[in-house]
């Protein structure tokens, strides 16, 4: 049973993938605590939309210490050592992100910060990534119709991507579930979220594991 396997899970993915539909499912059937980004609460994100140029690094910025007290409060409740936890996001995709939208000098300010708070924080015991092409994440993105995410291209969506399996081959001590769901839609189709739960349940060993529908 995944909630006794493990305390603190991630599921990860770029914009559009189903990452926090998925986490929600998860931590509804195994009952566990639900940690959620809070995009909607950073006030420069539809700003970046438009002009990434001049927002990134206010984003970015706020972006990190935001998902830096959500995590302390769950080290501080001690939730995290007594219950299931699961979360819609990897710290380090502040990190990942800061690389893509940042120039170089911001970049290495923007490093610096998060080496600085970075140690104290849980690291996921299980990362679940949920990857989808290019093209599914923007007809993704086009039905949930954020306004502010329908200016989005599909080079920054590729370039996102190729940082986070650069960072998984970086880090081979991770586990990693890699989630191929061009073919699921485990929303909406009881089944495939059935897979994706059997999937899950089962033994890994540390490295990325690749997971899809059989043809």
């Amino acid at each position: 049973m995944l909630a006794q396997k493990y305390n603190f899970i991630t599921v990860e993915g770029n914009t559009g993938a189903g990452k926090t539909s998925l986490a929600r499912m998860l931590a509804d059937q195994y009952g566990g605590k639900l940690i959620l980004e809070e995009f909607v609460d950073n006030p420069f994100l539809p700003h970046f939309y438009n002009h990434p140029e001049r927002y990134a690094f206010h984003t970015e910025v706020y972006f990190m210490l935001d998902r830096h007290q959500q995590l302390v409060e769950v080290i501080q409740s001690k939730q995290l050592h007594t219950g299931f936890n699961i979360a819609d996001y990897l710290f380090n995709k502040s990190l990942l992100y800061a690389e893509v939208n940042l120039p170089l000098d911001e970049f290495k300010l923007f490093d610096r910060m998060f080496r600085a708070i970075y140690p104290v924080l849980p690291k996921p015991e299980l990362l679940i990534y949920v990857h989808s092409t290019v093209p599914r994440l923007i007809r993704n993105i086009q039905k949930r119709g954020r306004d502010f995410e329908q200016s989005v291209r599909g080079s920054y969506l590729q370039q996102v991507e190729d940082i986070y399996f650069r960072h998984f081959n970086e880090n081979p001590e991770m586990r990693i579930l890699v989630i191929h769901a061009d073919e699921l839609d485990f929303v909406e189709q009881p089944q495939h979220y059935d897979q994706i739960v059997h999937w899950v349940t089962q033994d890994y060993a540390p490295g990325i594991h690749h997971l899809k529908l059989k043809e």
